[in-house]
């Protein structure tokens, strides 16, 4: 079975007409902007509306909260980034050994998890990573495992390589103990060295 078989994807919502959808990618396009242009503060429901010229309560109904509209641009977020992972250029997407793709993923994913860290905090809840999104994250590191010929219960272990990429651990050892993040990488990579049993050279 291909690994794209067995990794659950985010896509967009099921049976949206195509108007609907072109209207969605215009209200996350023109949040997009206010996020380049202003910063992601600037985001509000007002704004975008008024960026996309609509009236307020079609954002509403689109996304029924702030937090869900940074939840589905996180979302949109997370989708071109698995999209990498399955289908993108080595050593991330297809092609290169098990390690060096995990090694790929970890640095991938804590670097796309520091540069999307506040938009995961404005989406609060409503997507605070969702569990699809966990659960394709999840799916690859057991794939990768199994393929290094990794024993013992590779659920477990896939959760203790996810848990250091994840945002809350990131924020206390980058933003309130203030580690450089080549050491927060270089952690990772001798955590995946222990867990693989393979030595794991330093990056370049």
């Amino acid at each position: 079975m291909s690994e794209r078989r067995i990794l659950p994807l985010l896509d967009a919502p099921p049976l949206e007409r195509r108007d609907a959808a072109r209207n969605r990618e215009a209200l996350l396009r023109a949040a997009d902007e206010l996020v380049e242009e202003h910063g992601l503060r600037a985001v509000t429901m007002e704004a975008v509306a008024a960026r996309a010229g609509v009236g307020k309560g079609t954002v509403f109904r689109r996304f029924e909260s702030r937090e869900g509209l940074m939840a589905a641009l996180l979302n949109r977020s997370e989708t071109e980034w698995q999209a990498a992972v399955i289908s993108g250029p080595p050593p991330l997407g297809p092609g290169a050994p098990p390690l060096d793709r995990l090694l790929a993923f970890g640095c991938s994913r804590l670097e796309a998890t520091l540069r999307h860290g506040d938009l995961i905090r404005e989406a609060g809840a409503a997507g605070t990573r969702s569990y699809a999104a966990y659960s394709f994250t999840m799916m690859h590191v057991r794939h990768l495992l199994a393929e290094l010929g990794v024993h013992g219960d590779l659920p477990l272990l896939a959760t203790a390589l996810l848990a250091p990429l994840e945002l809350p651990i990131l924020d206390q050892q980058v933003r309130v103990e203030e580690f450089p993040v080549d050491r927060v990488l270089a952690g990772w990579d001798d955590l995946v060295s222990r867990v693989v049993g393979i030595p794991v050279p330093p990056r370049s």
